[in-house]
């Protein structure tokens, strides 16, 4: 009989997204020098050894799914290229634009771009296995365990297994804090008819990314001000993008919105020992009565709304508890009876934080330059990912569209890059 990987409660929700988004984590980093292919090889080996669930397929039992352990060689999870610098952009979004299915054989992959004496270093994961925090801890774990190859011809397999379960963060918890939290069956999810004003579906529709870089001198500004003025980047970067949408969409300005903003609950687990690869990821919703009368009025009642809850000691807790009861009936009546309470966000924002420099070097060179992106969403969702690399913060929205949304998400980061600079010249004044 083949092996079994329990099927987690966030395993089966990131299932249910499968109507929203492709529940992929899209990474791609690039080295001036060319990576050496089998010590990439011989951790991605270690890996599948130590997280079994990367080589397995999500089997949607009626009545309680489980991921099936494939036996794998590890070709299967590789792609390996050497292009033309003109070929670079096209190769790296067509293999990060993949569809990683819950019932292919490996749930992680890699590809190695070479051009030009350079490497394109990309990963694509089933965000079902695990989420961005665990995304940066692997390709931490990958870029210190090349390392150790190098320099000693070994390498330690000390990639870090344990528990999936949601559970986990209520490990170091006070048993009065335990047992509160675990009565938190409150919904937090909010419906808001609100939506990004994509085009409509069409059957040729094709997934692409949307990137853009802050002007590093805004972004330099916007950090410094933010801080001397009491806000934080983030306050900041999710104010200019109601701002922005309100614009864009041409939103009625007395309309509440909301935006919901990705929370980390490792942030409740102090030891991470015995915590396996998983997701523990959940969502605030950030909400605003109304457009502020300046940008400046939009800042602060953001600034309010996500205060609100930080100063929530259960801060996205919340109708976790609701979720595993769900999950613990039938599988077929569970995912309809979830589906039916669930509000999936229109619009949301997660940011990623930034890629360390130190902790991705690779033979004491750092890469060139990086990009990380959650989900690309469907219509009419949207995801906006930030991450931040050295001086620069990229911003990403994945769409399942057409020529015709890339345009109209191109417009949104002109209109965004427009708000960044009135917030500089209203604190420079």
């Amino acid at each position: 009989m083949a092996q079994r990987v329990k099927a987690e409660m966030w395993d089966k929700l990131h299932y249910l997204f499968r109507t929203y988004n492709d529940r992929v984590v899209h990474v791609e980093l690039h080295y001036d020098f060319e990576l050496d292919a089998e010590i990439i090889k011989k951790f991605v080996s270690n890996l599948f050894e130590k997280a079994p669930v990367l080589h397995s397929s999500f089997v949607n039992n009626y009545i309680r799914p489980y991921w099936r352990v494939n036996p794998y060689k590890v070709e299967d999870a590789l792609t390996i290229k050497h292009i033309s610098e003109s070929q670079v952009d096209a190769e790296v979004d067509a293999f990060l634009m993949q569809e990683v299915n819950p019932g292919d054989k490996t749930q992680f992959r890699v590809g190695i771009f070479y051009y030009e004496g350079k490497t394109a270093f990309c990963f694509v994961s089933n965000h079902m296995c695990f989420d961005g925090g665990d995304t940066k801890y692997v390709i931490a774990k990958l870029c210190q365990s090349y390392n150790e190859f190098a320099e000693t011809g070994k390498m330690t397999n000390d990639i870090r297994v344990g528990s999936r379960s949601h559970k986990m963060i209520y490990r170091d918890l006070s048993e009065e804090d335990r047992k509160a939290a675990k009565k938190l069956i409150r919904n937090p999810s909010v419906k808001d008819p609100h939506k990004f004003p994509l085009s409509e579906s069409r059957p040729d529709d094709k997934s692409f990314m949307a990137r853009h870089t802050l002007d590093r001198d805004v972004f330099k500004n916007i950090k410094l001000l933010a801080k001397k003025n009491g806000y934080t980047l983030n306050d900041v970067l999710m104010a200019a993008y109601f701002e922005s949408v309100y614009r864009l969409a041409e939103f009625d300005k007395s309309d509440s919105l909301v935006i919901a903003g990705a929370i980390d609950l490792r942030m409740y687990i102090k030891d991470m020992t015995g915590v396996g690869l998983t997701n523990h990821t959940a969502w605030m919703q950030c909400r605003i009565p109304h457009l502020g009368k300046d940008i400046f009025e939009t800042l602060k009642l953001v600034s309010e709304s996500i205060n609100g809850f930080k100063q929530d000691k259960f801060m996205g807790m919340y109708g976790l508890p609701l979720l595993n009861f769900g999950y613990t009936l039938p599988h077929a009546i569970g995912e309809l009876a979830v589906k039916i309470g669930y509000a999936n966000p229109h619009l949301a924002m997660s940011n990623i934080g930034f890629i360390d420099p130190v902790a991705t070097t690779i033979c004491g060179r750092e890469p060139i330059k990086g990009f990380m992106s959650g989900a690309v969403k469907f219509k009419p969702f949207v995801l906006l990912s930030v991450i931040t690399y050295k001086e620069d913060c990229i911003l990403g929205m994945g769409v399942r569209g057409n020529e015709k949304d890339r345009e109209i998400v191109n417009k949104f980061y002109s209109i965004y890059d427009e708000c960044l600079n009135e917030f500089i010249e209203g604190w420079k004044e």
